[in-house]
């Protein structure tokens, strides 16, 4: 899907627009072939980063060759794997050439949505190198945002950590782990991004730029900080969490061991009164099956309180 934008100031509105024009901004989201090759054709764009940029496994970093480059950095985005929804990383692709500034990715990512939507301060597609910094700052913001989330999921699995029994609860912490781990990767990965393009020979810089730039970089030092505290938090939660599986299960087994003893009093007594041998007067007692229950619940209460002494129950 091929989309362009233009946006001349911060007083006007962002525009959608069909052709290509010098100061706009051209979004790619999996873009088709014919797409491709009107991006080469009429841009300039070389083949060769379309093939990196169509690589989903491409790791962040800056790529410069003849006159042009380009930018890749990692977002974050949501996806649903076995019923649970994982935090994973996609390359997002910034390039500026010939007077526009071009984004591609293999889906659709969050970081871009206010700017299609116009609530970015000072946002102009004229603005080139600036737009770029704020492309970098609202993703290290993002990361931010859904390290919070995860904060959350954490919080919540360590209230429901003392009534655990199922795998489920601790499959859960393992995925939001693994969400961790990426993350992580993917942070120190833009850092490296983000102190290259701070030297400025990667795009021009103004003054104000720089400041929006060390912003993404304190952002971007602040997830990595919060990625590491979680993961180590999450870890020691993940041990602790299957201990405490392990315990419920245990004492929900010694729990039912215990009733099981209790139940089968009434059983041996039954058993016993039910064998094939004279009983006396008993056998004909009308309240013998009356007394029979009587002393199997006294019995039966009886084997419980030794039980619960032992804290078997």
């Amino acid at each position: 899907m091929l989309k362009i934008y233009n946006k001349e100031s911060g007083t006007s509105k962002l525009i959608e627009q069909k052709e290509f024009t010098p100061g706009c901004w051209i979004d790619l989201i999996k873009p088709t072939d014919e797409e491709i090759k009107k991006l080469i054709e009429e841009i300039g764009v070389k083949e060769d980063f379309i093939k990196y940029i169509l690589d989903d496994d491409e790791l962040p970093r800056i790529e410069i060759e003849d006159d042009q480059t380009i930018i890749f950095i990692d977002v974050p985005y949501r996806k649903s794997k076995r019923n649970f929804t994982v935090v994973d990383t996609i390359p997002l692709a910034i390039l500026e050439l010939n007077g526009y500034v071009i984004t591609i990715s293999l889906t659709d990512t969050e970081a871009l949505n206010d700017f299609k939507l116009d609530r970015v301060k000072d946002f102009s597609t004229v603005k080139r190198s600036r737009f770029i910094i704020q492309i970098l700052y609202k993703v290290s913001v993002l990361y931010l945002k859904y390290l919070k989330n995860i904060n959350n999921e954490i919080e919540l699995a360590e209230d429901k950590m003392f009534k655990a029994t199922k795998n489920k609860d601790l499959a859960k912490l393992l995925v939001v782990e693994k969400s961790l781990v990426y993350i992580t990767t993917s942070l120190k990965s833009n850092k490296v991004v983000l102190d290259k393009i701070e030297k400025g020979s990667i795009i021009q810089l103004f003054e104000d730029d720089m400041e929006l730039l060390e912003d993404a970089m304190i952002e971007n030092d602040q997830s990595i900080d919060m990625s590491n505290l979680y993961r180590d938090i999450l870890g020691s939660m993940t041990d602790s969490f299957a201990t405490i599986i392990s315990n419920n299960l245990n004492v929900i087994m010694k729990f039912l061991a215990g009733i099981t003893i209790v139940l089968s009093v009434p059983t041996m007594v039954a058993s016993f009164m039910g064998m094939n041998v004279p009983l006396g007067d008993f056998a004909t007692n009308e309240f013998a099956f009356l007394i029979l229950i009587l002393i199997s619940i006294v019995l039966s209460l009886f084997v419980a309180w030794i039980l619960k002494r032992k804290n078997m129950l």
